[in-house]
């Protein structure tokens, strides 16, 4: 398993579970420094991050590119794929279009979390689902072609209704064979019965982890038991990244060392302990 950390560049965001704002440039340096793997970004639009020409940087560095975040289709732009009208959703889709190709350059996935959408009066919980499956297989497909995975976040109940659970999310995917689940712990902990068979029932269709505490803190400032959770990534054989999408609490820094310690420490007792 392979550790990243945050780095938002959208204001309309600031405040949100990113542990480094606004120069990407800043977090490279210091999340090289403090010995994580991968950046996780999230971008305001793909003109913005392809014009930061961060291949080489990330090269120099010795790093990669976790994943990309579309989220701002959402915070800054209002867009989601299971909006009521037709040119609102086409504009979605084209946004996260753009926001693959960009990530799929820089070697990694695309995230759909918060553009997912929701139910509202206007769109029915059932037609809300319709609408994001048939977002998701235009989208699979597009992400395919420019040889990468699509990553799909169940939310907890407060900000979709869409798929709450892991389980709920390999319902969305069902047949969607190049979609992945990002399980998210901070998500998890409020919807999940049990977090390590809820990421045993998902198994290899998990693409990502957000690494985060009971309240949306670095690992270790919560409640959350990691162990067996970090023993059930072990037994379904989980390769990818462990990424800290957490509040940049107490500052960005004390944040980033807090998540870095608690991923090694992580994988050594996981690796000690073996398989349960």
């Amino acid at each position: 398993m392979k550790s990243a950390v945050t780095v938002s560049l959208v204001e309309e965001a600031r405040g949100g579970p990113f542990v480094f704002w606004g120069d990407v440039f800043q977090a490279i340096s210091m999340a090289q420094k403090l010995g994580f793997d991968a950046l996780e970004i999230f971008p305001p639009d793909a003109e913005t991050l392809r014009h930061l020409f961060l291949t080489k940087p990330l090269a120099t560095a010795g790093m990669t590119v976790a994943a990309v975040g579309t989220g701002a289709g959402w915070v800054k732009h209002r867009l989601q794929l299971a909006d009521e009208d037709p040119i609102i959703r086409k504009r979605a889709i084209d946004f996260i279009r753009s926001i693959i190709e960009c990530a799929a350059e820089l070697g990694a996935p695309a995230i759909i979390g918060s553009m997912q959408g929701r139910s509202c009066h206007a769109v029915p919980k059932e037609t809300a689902k319709s609408l994001l499956r048939d977002g998701l297989a235009v989208l699979s497909e597009h992400s395919q072609k420019c040889g990468t995975v699509l990553l799909y976040e169940p939310l907890n109940r407060y900000e979709t209704d869409q798929a709450n659970t892991l389980e709920q999310g390999l319902g969305i995917l069902q047949g969607l064979d190049n979609v992945k689940l990002l399980a998210d712990w901070f998500h998890m902990n409020i919807e999940e019965s049990d977090m390590a068979a809820a990421i045993r029932l998902a198994g290899n269709a998990i693409g990502h982890i957000h690494f985060a505490d009971s309240n949306r803190m670095a690992i270790g400032y919560g409640h959350l038991n990691v162990e067996p959770v970090m023993s059930a990534l072990f037994e379904i054989g989980y390769s990818g990244y462990l990424s800290a999408e957490v509040f940049s609490k107490p500052d960005a820094i004390l944040a980033a060392q807090q998540t870095i310690k608690a991923f090694q420490l992580a994988i050594r007792r996981t690796d000690a302990r073996g398989p349960q």
